[in-house]
């Protein structure tokens, strides 16, 4: 209802004849209508501008108001309190997304972990640790399909994460309190109201800390799939080691080439095989599974 009554507070203060404009939209209440039946009222700007912001919904074959109620409390609302007022979004609780002793374990533990791409004694312990579960594997398959079936794993892996830990309600909400402060700012632009423009500039500026809320929501799953991938890379990686060059394998356009070769100078082919079958197998597993990977 906020939302609607916002609206039509921005409608009203960009173009100050919507007041009569909406408030003859108001006498067909309940009602479905066409813009023949109020042109007289409204012009067809009017009109196109009042369905682009969702005042005006479809209804069958014509339109209707889409909360009446709020569109009431829009008109009738003080346009400069609306302003002084700030977003009408109400954010999430900050507690609610705080990490919990297990995800800062967890953290420590990754980031441990990562320091094994450069620093070669954690790479020699957890390599052969994980070789105990991953090495027969290894001896019944070419390495280049267990490196397949890793990616599948670590795949399935971080979209179950991604859905239980990953609030996308929330990241709505952050989101859509951002479009509200963009779209007040640009209303008190068209309008000249420099006032409202340094109120709504402040208000941006302290919402640049909800950032930091969106960041803590998005980096908690990311290193609850780091402790598992990790772990993964460093075997492999210990693994090739002790591998001859002449496992091949056929990449998209790269054709033939070994598990040890660079593509592009830079990257192991291994590192592209494993990413290619990792983004396939995930996008499978999240459409299967209906698992949501964007705000709503």
């Amino acid at each position: 209802m906020a939302r609607t009554a916002e609206k039509v507070r921005d409608l009203v203060a960009e173009d100050p004849e919507m007041r009569d404009a909406v408030t003859a939209l108001l006498d067909h209440e309940g009602e479905t209508i066409e813009w023949r039946d109020v042109n007289e009222s409204l012009t067809s700007g009017q009109w196109g501008r009042l369905i682009e912001k969702g005042v005006l919904e479809e209804a069958g074959d014509g339109f209707q108001l889409a909360d009446p109620d709020a569109v009431r409390e829009g008109l009738t609302g003080d346009d400069e309190a609306a302003y002084e007022g700030g977003s009408d979004v109400e954010l999430p609780d900050d507690e609610e997304s705080s990490w919990t002793t297990y995800d800062k374990a967890a953290g420590v533990i990754a980031l441990v972990m990562m320091s094994g791409y450069y620093y070669h004694p954690i790479r020699r312990t957890v390599g052969p640790a994980i070789d105990i579960l991953l090495g027969p594997l290894n001896g019944l398959l070419p390495f280049f399909v267990v490196v397949m079936v890793l990616a599948v794993c670590t795949g399935f892996w971080t979209s179950i994460i991604q859905a239980n830990l990953m609030d996308f309600d929330k990241m709505s909400v952050y989101q859509e309190r951002m479009q509200d402060i963009q779209e007040r700012q640009k209303a008190a632009r068209e309008r000249g109201d420099e006032e409202a423009l340094d109120r709504i500039q402040k208000e941006q500026m302290e919402a640049m800390g909800d950032q930091l809320g969106m960041f803590k929501m998005q980096f908690r799953p990311m290193v609850w799939i780091m402790l598992l991938t990790i772990p993964v890379f460093l075997w492999m990686y210990w693994k090739l080691g002790r591998i001859d060059r002449g496992v091949e394998l056929v990449l998209p356009l790269v054709g033939h080439t070994h598990l040890k070769d660079t593509i592009g100078g830079f990257m192991p082919a291994w590192i592209v095989w494993y990413f290619l079958c990792s983004m396939g197998f995930s996008q499978i597993v999240r459409k299967g599974l209906g698992i949501q990977t964007t705000p709503t």
